[in-house]
């Protein structure tokens, strides 16, 4: 399991197929919760990538809230997400330029 602060792309996905594992992210407003479960950071990888890339293998406690953002077959939830949300988009924005012309 990888734990990241967003969304990823096809290189995660298809690592996540082909080595079954899984990202997953903290829902937001958790990173104080996220940070309390820490009991040991274990190893820093690519620290010269600075704090937000580096790769860090802790010890943790009773982890989570976490949402699975790619599973082992390579979904995305993000990406998928993002097709929903952009056909609600439009259909929102279609409505309210009928209502206020001077949008479009």
């Amino acid at each position: 399991m990888i734990i990241g602060k967003g969304g990823m792309g096809k290189n995660t996905e298809y690592a996540c197929r082909n080595y079954k594992a899984i990202h997953c992210v903290f829902p937001a407003g958790n990173a104080v919760v996220a940070a309390s479960e820490v009991e040991e950071i274990l190893d820093a990888q690519w620290c010269e990538l600075g704090m937000p890339e580096t790769l860090w293998h802790c010890r943790v406690k009773e982890f989570g809230p976490l949402i699975v953002s790619i599973d082992t077959e390579g979904r995305n939830l993000f990406e998928e997400n993002k097709i929903v949300f952009n056909r609600r988009k439009e259909q929102v924005v279609e409505q309210i330029c009928k209502q206020v012309r001077f949008i479009m």
